[in-house]
């Protein structure tokens, strides 16, 4: 008998400890019979989620199930999947609409102008996001308490929890990480010159939730697909570096360092921008491994900090002195010694 109580209360404490762990760290796919029970408390909220695709299949069905009972309309905007990617999202109910992809800004703004919304407030999300249960119930207190709570605002700022190889990035600058995800539709825009770290911008009032929006790409666990993305998003963001530095174009908005999450990231690029090339990347990795305490976050978090902070970071400068070099290489034009500028015509 001792024996056996002495086992029930070893079990119950694996239990509760296998159970909180999986609540922390949300690594977990979404219980489907909790969240069931969570959205069964009232009606889907008069909010338009839109999600872009290509080929995500491993994670587009996490997505949307954080979605079932939350909102009343789901559009999936595909750019011509040949995976599993437009049939999960039928059997979800969403809606599937095709469309081209150039950059991930121009697709918002493409979605943003030609999507029949029923709802004036959207939820941007990516495929590999979903709404944590603790976020799916301030949604609905939120859309449930004085309509003028709603009307004082324009948009609103979600944490990020971001999920590299199964473990939470706590640390080295990741979290808090706050995004614009929910805003007015009439107040929504994304800017067409971010060709890599798109971000969503409202022309007025915004605010902050304080629950998280789960991250997590089900396809880097295979570090050959992240190291790949990595590589083509590297010259994105030299061109988009070396654009921004060669037309003078102004940022969507005021950079500030004490301004919103988006005026505040923008004031870090402007400095970033005039670092020393080659450097930079090993500062930044330093700044983030050590004073952002990144060490903590154990063995993905050394392989994540690294890899994103110094190579990604390294590789973007090579980019930038090859893309440099060849502009220099360009023929003169006309008598005034120009050269043709590529760069203009991709605004």
């Amino acid at each position: 008998m001792i024996l056996s109580r002495w086992s029930s209360v070893i079990a119950g404490h694996a239990e509760r400890r296998r159970l909180y762990t999986s609540a922390e760290l949300q690594v977990v796919a979404p219980d489907v019979a909790v969240r069931a029970r969570a959205t069964a408390l009232g009606a889907p909220l008069p909010i338009t989620a839109i999600i872009p695709t290509l080929n995500e299949e491993q994670n587009l069905e996490g997505s949307l199930q954080s979605l079932q009972g939350l909102v009343d309309e789901v559009f999936v905007i595909d750019s011509g999947s040949t995976d599993a990617t437009p049939a999960i999202a039928e059997r979800y109910g969403a809606h599937v609409v095709q469309h081209p992809f150039e950059t991930h800004a121009r697709q918002w703004i493409w979605a943003l102008a030609n999507l029949p919304c029923r709802n004036d407030w959207i939820l941007g999300l990516d495929a590999d996001q979903r709404v944590s249960l603790e976020l799916s119930a301030e949604l609905r207190q939120l859309f449930s308490g004085e309509q003028s709570r709603l009307d004082a605002v324009d948009g609103f700022y979600v944490n990020r929890r971001y999920i590299f190889r199964g473990r939470w990035v706590k640390h080295g600058g990741y979290y808090p990480k706050y995004l614009l995800k929910l805003a007015k539709r009439d107040r929504m825009r994304s800017h067409p010159d971010d060709l890599l770290d798109h971000h969503f911008y409202v022309d007025g009032r915004v605010a902050k939730l304080r629950h998280d929006l789960i991250e997590e790409n089900k396809k880097e666990e295979d570090i050959a697909f992240w190291t790949e993305k990595h590589i083509r998003y590297a010259t994105l963001l030299a061109t988009e570096e070396l654009r921004r530095t060669m037309t003078g174009r102004l940022e969507p908005l005021q950079p500030l360092a004490l301004g919103n999450p988006d005026q505040r990231t923008l004031w870090r690029k402007g400095v970033w921008r005039r670092l020393r090339r080659y450097g930079r990347p090993f500062l930044y990795f330093l700044y983030r491994y050590f004073v952002r305490l990144g060490f903590l976050d154990g063995k993905e978090g050394l392989i994540f900090h690294f890899l994103h902070a110094c190579w990604f970071r390294l590789l973007v400068d090579i980019k930038l002195e090859e893309q440099s070099r060849n502009y220099r290489r360009l023929p003169k034009k006309g008598n005034g010694g120009e050269r043709d500028n590529p760069y203009h015509s991709w605004v």
